[in-house]
């Protein structure tokens, strides 16, 4: 079992930064690939980016290169998001999520989901 606790969201202006963590607790936590995935009003659950835990390799989708970074502390059991040039269009519950299989892009790929943490971005 893997407990997962986001912070670090809240109200920025558009151009601004935010650095979103997700600590993990449980068991064998570091044999879990870890994940980050959005959910705007009336829209679907989306994935940002995934890091594996053995290698660390890294997977984002193309439209979010380079304004998105994940990236993980093993001594600290948490998982970071950092945002940059953040748009009106990123506000959304950001939710991080484990698996101990390989980092989907889908969330049935996970099986441990955090509460969220809401990021606002006002223009």
């Amino acid at each position: 079992q893997v407990q997962l606790a986001e912070s670090g969201g809240g109200l920025v202006q558009a151009g601004g930064s935010l650095r979103l963590s997700c600590a993990a607790s449980g068991r064998t936590f570091s044999t879990y690939a870890m994940g980050w995935f959005r959910q705007a009003p009336g829209k679907e659950r989306e994935f940002v980016a995934a890091i594996n835990w053995s290698d660390g390799s890294t997977y984002y989708t193309n439209s979010r290169k380079g304004r998105f970074t994940i990236s993980r502390d093993n001594a600290k059991n948490t998982v970071y998001l950092q945002i940059n040039n953040l748009k009106p269009e990123d506000t959304a519950v950001y939710y991080c999520a484990a698996t101990k299989g390989t980092p989907g892009r889908g969330p049935p790929d996970y099986e441990y989901w955090g509460q969220g943490t809401q990021v606002t971005v006002s223009s």
